[in-house]
């Protein structure tokens, strides 16, 4: 038999093995569509592969991938496809590349009874074993109820297409991509599959390769998305920080007072979150502290922009005020308006919230509400301005405003400690260029622990 019979051959064995539409994903998310197959004959025993597993690169960079897909056996969860996964995860870990898992099944292979149960464990085990090592992201490009939902939702970040399906209930109910978007799990929901791969590249050239992989690269003449200035919001500002193209802007439709996004700043990878409005709900809370953690796990810089007043419940300050206390990357914070009481201790505090603090000059701080540190300061003399008003609530509102104006300038705060420097806000790209450089070599060493038990 020749090489090209022989060839001819293996091709036409494969062809059973896996679905074409499993292959094209792989196509489409690696460079050029070149990958190298992992285990490619493998199969359960009616002869059937209901997932394809490959090594490529995207923008240069190795990563692993797995497609499945329903047009082989439904593309149900099997002994087989289990250990062709969890090789795919063991050779991750022994290289530090990522992983991409592409999720479309219509659930698992029941005529393998426990022995499913077990498959299920495996790949559970080895996903938490990755988590915080090499970056995780599932895309869900069609079904993935039941158990397999909950192995996806392990991952980093999720990716859906606005057609697929994420649940636990094996009935699919209230599965749809814009109901997990609202509700956190969905990080970026997309129009189709190819909009969903394009996005997971994106983010793959974007993220560290691993846990290991320094954060830190300097880059010259990258411009900025536009250029900051005073009138624009926290999260006006922060996104304009970011380099032009870079920024990729994650659960959008969760938790609306806390923006997070990743993206380079002069070519260094950063989290960028942005805090913002009168109260910060739960939800953003719970967002924020989840990125900060993400974020931590590879060592990508922090970066915070402030201009809110107090926290909706304690909860979620708790969770927010301990995942920035227990993050060691670096951290920068901006205030760009008011940061008040423990929304700047959580948030901006110099020490255990931030490593370096930037205020702009119209910023203002203080351990309280204006209102109540007003009364509290004034004393006597508040109540003065008030007598013989017309309007007491205008009056209040006048005198609150002048007393914030003149005692909670950010002057006051740099001058007692509390913000590094006052920056006029055009200078804010360059300031945090400068502070990443500034803490690019940061080394913490903690106590020998395993976990702190504060995130509730």
């Amino acid at each position: 038999m020749t090489i090209e019979e022989k060839n001819e051959a293996l091709s036409t064995a494969k062809a059973g093995l896996a679905s074409q539409k499993a292959y094209e994903r792989l196509a489409k998310l690696f460079d050029d569509g070149v990958y190298t197959e992992i285990d490619a004959f493998v199969k359960s025993n009616d002869g059937y592969a209901e997932v394809a597993a490959a090594h490529g690169t995207v923008d240069g960079l190795g990563v692993y991938a797995f497609a499945q897909n329903t047009d082989a056996a439904g593309g149900a969860m099997s002994k087989a496809q289990a250990a062709k996964i969890k090789k795919l995860y063991d050779l991750a870990l022994k290289t530090g590349e990522p992983v991409v898992a592409m999720y479309d099944s219509a659930g698992g292979r029941l005529d393998e009874g426990t022995e499913l149960l077990a498959a299920y464990g495996d790949i559970l085990k080895y996903t938490n074993s990755l988590s915080g090592v090499v970056p995780q992201i599932s895309v869900v490009l069609g079904k993935c109820c039941g158990t397999q939902a909950l192995i996806a939702v392990c991952g980093d970040i999720v990716i859906m297409s606005e057609k697929a399906e994420l649940t636990l209930d094996t009935g699919c109910r209230n599965a749809s991509a814009n109901e997990n978007a609202e509700k956190g799990i969905a990080h970026i929901v997309a129009a189709d599959d190819d909009e969903a791969i394009a996005k997971t590249r994106a983010l793959v050239g974007v993220l560290p390769s691993n846990n290991l992989s320094t954060a830190c690269v300097a880059y010259d003449s990258i411009d900025a998305a536009e250029q900051v200035n005073s009138g624009m919001t926290a999260v006006q500002a922060a996104f304009a920080a970011a380099d032009e193209g870079s920024l990729i802007e994650l659960q959008k439709e969760f938790g609306k007072t806390a923006k997070t996004a990743v993206a380079t700043m002069n070519g260094t990878t950063v989290g960028i979150i942005a805090l913002e409005g009168k109260v910060l709900d739960h939800k953003s809370c719970a967002k924020a502290a989840r990125f900060i953690r993400f974020c931590d796990a590879f060592s990508m810089p922090v970066l915070t922009f402030i201009n809110a007043e107090k926290f909706e419940c304690i909860k979620g300050a708790a969770k927010l005020t301990s995942a920035y206390a227990e993050a060691t990357a670096p951290k920068i914070t901006v205030i760009t308006g008011d940061a008040f009481g423990a929304v700047y201790i959580a948030a901006a505090g110099t020490g255990a919230a931030a490593d370096y603090t930037l205020a702009w000059t119209g910023a203002s701080v203080s351990a309280l509400t204006p209102e109540a540190e007003a009364v509290i300061m004034l004393g006597d003399d508040f109540g003065g301005k008030l007598k013989g008003a017309k309007d007491i609530q205008t009056a209040k509102a006048d005198a609150v405003r002048e007393f914030k104006e003149q005692e909670l300038t950010a002057m006051r705060a740099a001058e007692n400690g509390y913000v590094d420097d006052i920056i006029d806000a055009s200078l804010t790209r360059a300031r945090i260029i400068s502070a990443v450089d500034m803490l690019c070599n940061k080394r913490v060493s903690t106590l020998p622990k395993k976990h702190n038990n504060l995130y509730v």
